[in-house]
């Protein structure tokens, strides 16, 4: 899981956005990107499929201080929306400490929304992980939208465990940066006590 950077002291932290095509997990990353300093962050990266990409640059947050002097860095990661790549979306599930998974909120969307959440639990197992092992927070995007399904629907569908959920507009960068601090308090909350014995 987290990685101990011992020659700067920093702790490395993988955050990952998983859910369908389309449903804002690259917006999201671009939003907080575009947003960041250039002292804080490194280049971003993108691993293009024939229909997906795959996103990823790392950052030293601002407002999160450090853990027992260790400073933070966080790496954002982005799966391919495709079920199509699975073997992609496996792949950048190894080695996470948080997760965001992203609901695109239309109402023709939800089957598709589950799909990706059973498909988050399976490639878990390959890592002999499931969801209690790993911070995740529900963030339900394109809130702006006309044919948007209730929150209290998709709680219904989708978050049965009762993660915190944050409801966001990506594209216009509403609920990014609230979803975006909640996962990185959670995982810090998680490493806290694994750096106390280094």
């Amino acid at each position: 899981m987290a990685n101990l950077n011992f020659a700067k002291k920093e702790l490395n932290q993988k955050i990952v956005y998983y859910g369908t095509g389309l449903c804002g997990k690259t917006t999201n990353l671009r939003t907080v990107y575009a947003a960041l300093s250039p002292q804080r962050k490194g280049m971003m990266m993108s691993l293009a499929t024939e229909l997906d990409q795959t996103l990823f640059f790392d950052f030293l947050p601002v407002d999160l201080g450090n853990v027992k002097g260790w400073k933070l860095r966080y790496h954002l990661y982005t799966v391919p929306g495709q079920i199509y790549y699975n073997a992609s979306r496996k792949l950048v599930l190894k080695n996470v400490d948080g997760l965001v998974f992203v609901v695109d909120s239309q109402q023709e969307r939800l089957d598709e929304n589950i799909e990706s959440f059973n498909n988050l639990q399976d490639n878990l197992k390959s890592y002999n992980l499931n969801l209690d092992d790993i911070p995740m927070v529900i963030q339900y995007n394109k809130r702006d939208l006309p044919n948007i399904l209730p929150i209290n629907n998709l709680q219904v569908q989708i978050n049965k465990r009762d993660y915190t959920y944050f409801e966001s507009v990506a594209i216009r960068g509403i609920g990014v940066f609230d979803t975006l601090k909640y996962i990185c308090q959670l995982t810090v909350l998680k490493q806290k006590d694994n750096l106390a014995q280094v």
